[in-house]
């Protein structure tokens, strides 16, 4: 069972991101407060559910949540800062759109750089495998990776060659073959390696 909180008696705010290693389209982060001592037990990591199941939890997490909000970080934006930072940086634009302030950030992984708000840096504790161990961390962990996948299906409609609708853009040999075939697109991450081991004359830099 996930643990509702990491530091008791104070408002804290679960923090992760969805995309980082994919070859095309915006990293999401999300960040979440739940209520104090909250429970759900069909809360966990997003990769251990369903599509289905991560649906349905995203209606209780907003339902539920004291505050939630996304933060996104654009292809073009990533190529510019590179991805770790850009990760980070998507996760303190969500924190950012928290209508309360947190007074604690627990965010999966173990990078993090110190995020201030109204002049004051909110201590963070970083947390590997988080979102298989604290509610609010999975919380996050569904909330950026369905309105991410939301977000890949309708880059699909406009770019049907890559299965975004189903890849969500991470480095298929569907989504490579689709980039031998018909080139890139604006919203391809331009510094990531996009055909691995092959080499051709396309319009990007490895």
């Amino acid at each position: 069972m996930l643990l509702s909180y990491y530091r008791e008696g104070i408002i804290e705010a679960g923090c992760d991101e969805a995309g980082r290693g994919c070859l095309a389209g915006s990293v999401y982060a999300a960040a979440v407060i739940l209520p104090p001592d909250y429970h759900n037990d069909l809360l966990n990591d997003s990769k251990q559910l369903t599509a289905k199941q991560r649906y349905q939890l995203r209606e209780k997490i907003e339902h539920d949540a004291v505050a939630w909000a996304l933060g996104i970080v654009t292809a073009q934006e990533i190529d510019e800062m590179n991805i770790l930072r850009a990760s980070i940086t998507a996760m303190h634009r969500a924190i950012d759109g928290l209508r309360i302030r947190p007074e604690h950030l627990i965010i999966d992984g173990n990078k993090f750089l110190p995020y201030r708000r109204e002049g004051k840096v909110i201590p963070h504790t970083t947390i590997i495998k988080g979102d298989g161990k604290y509610l609010s961390i999975a919380a996050a962990s569904i909330l950026a990776k369905t309105y991410r996948d939301d977000y890949m299906k309708e880059l699909h409609k406009e770019y049907p060659f890559y299965g975004w609708d189903h890849n969500a853009g991470y480095p298929t040999k569907e989504h490579r073959k689709g980039i031998e075939i018909h080139g890139t697109t604006p919203y391809h991450r331009m510094t990531f390696n996009l055909l691995g081991a092959v080499q051709l004359e396309l319009p990007f830099t490895e």
